[in-house]
């Protein structure tokens, strides 16, 4: 029997629409659906969720749950991720509260920025680790990753393992679509391009019957701007830089130097920017889950459609031949996009099929927008140096590349709140050491 297994199953609600997706393939019935995490109780509730979904669907697939990581990854021919080490509770409380010490205010903190820096380091380990047990066991599967950040992620895993990747979002398949329907455009035979890196990709060209709808596009947005709305990060961006960026205003606020400034606070509120968003959005989830667990887990009549992630369509376009064309991220080998480091994880359209996933090559991007990506991939690059060196000193340096990080903190006061976010995050981290530290001993 064929296998995809899901690291991180315990998020039962992505886990539910992932596999959800795949139980609505018929190209995907004879698989067996493996689902691994460490808290055994969330595991347990995804299973009787899936198992629900299951039965109403009337679907052929076998679900099975594990407790050992290398089991459920055993003869694997997809491995989907979810994981995020840490949780809400200690780690992302963490991320944002000793960074506010320092007058530095975060909205999301899971991509770039202080919060993401440190994700990573906390999540680049256990994803090596991953790795190394699929290289094992199952050395021919694609992993297919959501978790955040996505380019640093995606890019330690390609670089430093023989792995087949993919890093897949949620922004690009739905940024043309949101931004017409905001701006009252119709959505109609649209013919769109997009590159860039994950979470700042570009919609390069945008057109209606062959006709360009930037003109319009961008004049109904400057109208717009001149009240509240909860866009108006990324049309000010599209407005200074040209081009509209793919993820949301509220996670491009923090991925710039422009906008959340101890300086000039009127900016908060000029731009509609949700400072600690993300700790928000947790404890809203946490509530609403345990107000519907319970219901849920006695639904046995447990409906669902088919999302827009790209996951299931992945799959089913590798077992039937039949070609999918997404939004991936990617190493920039070869120069996919030939203005951007070739170390970097470059977002751009992935053909799969059969023989696998086949990225686009896009050429050089408006060099306004590669200079913008390129500071964020400065943090990025180095924060995979500091994982794999396990040294300090990279650690420092990646924060202080930080755009926002950078505009608002002197270099010491960097320095000494990396070394606080430290000794917060204990055992989560490994054990970093500083050279200055060594030739003092």
């Amino acid at each position: 029997m064929k296998k995809i297994t899901f690291i991180g199953a315990g998020s039962t609600i992505f886990t539910k629409n992932v596999l959800g997706d795949c139980m609505m393939s018929p190209a995907l019935q004879d698989f067996e659906f493996a689902l691994y995490d460490i808290d055994e109780n969330r595991l347990a509730e995804s299973e009787v969720l899936l198992n629900a979904l299951k039965n109403t669907l009337n679907a052929g697939v076998t679900i099975q749950t594990y407790t050992d990581r290398k089991a459920a990854l055993k003869d694997a021919k997809y491995v989907i991720n979810a994981i995020q080490v840490g949780g809400y509770k200690p780690s992302t409380v963490i991320d944002f509260e000793i960074p506010k010490k320092y007058g530095l205010r975060q909205t999301i903190a899971d991509t770039i920025g202080i919060g993401g820096l440190f994700r990573a380091l906390r999540t680049i380990p256990v994803m090596l680790e991953i790795a190394k047990d699929m290289e094992e066991v199952c050395p021919d599967a694609w992993l297919l990753n959501y978790t955040n950040p996505m380019a640093t992620l995606t890019g330690a895993v390609s670089r430093y393992t023989n792995v087949k990747m993919i890093g897949l979002c949620h922004s690009v398949q739905v940024c043309t679509s949101d931004l017409l329907k905001d701006l009252d455009i119709p959505y109609e035979n649209i013919e769109e391009r997009i590159a860039g890196i994950n979470h700042m990709a570009w919609l390069l060209e945008i057109k209606s019957n062959g006709k360009d709808l930037y003109p319009e596009i961008k004049k109904r947005a400057k109208e717009k701007q001149q009240e509240q709305h909860h866009d108006m990060v990324r049309y000010e961006l599209m407005d200074k830089f040209g081009f509209y960026v793919t993820e949301s205003s509220e996670h491009n606020a923090e991925y710039h130097p422009f906008f959340i400034k101890e300086k000039y606070p009127e900016l908060i509120e000029r731009f509609n920017i949700p400072l600690d968003e993300y700790p928000r959005r947790c404890e809203e989830q946490i509530s609403n889950w345990l107000k519907t667990k319970e219901d849920l887990m006695k639904d046995q009549n447990l409906t669902h459609e088919r999302s827009h992630e790209y996951g299931s369509r992945i799959i089913e376009a590798m077992e039937t031949n039949q070609p999918f064309v997404f939004g991936g991220n990617v190493l920039n080998t070869g120069g996919l996009i030939s203005n951007l480091p070739e170390k970097a994880v470059v977002e751009v359209p992935c053909i799969a099929n059969r023989n696998g996933i086949t990225p686009a090559y896009m050429g050089e991007l408006p060099e306004q927008l590669a200079a913008l990506n390129r500071s964020n991939i400065n943090t990025q690059l180095l924060t995979i140096e500091a994982a794999i060196t396990q040294s300090k000193e990279k650690i420092y340096q990646a924060a202080m590349l930080d755009p926002h990080t950078a505009a608002e903190l002197s270099m010491d006061d960097i320095i000494s709140m990396c070394d606080e976010l430290i000794e917060a995050h204990g055992d989560m981290l490994p054990a970093y050491t500083s050279e200055k530290e060594a030739v003092r001993l």
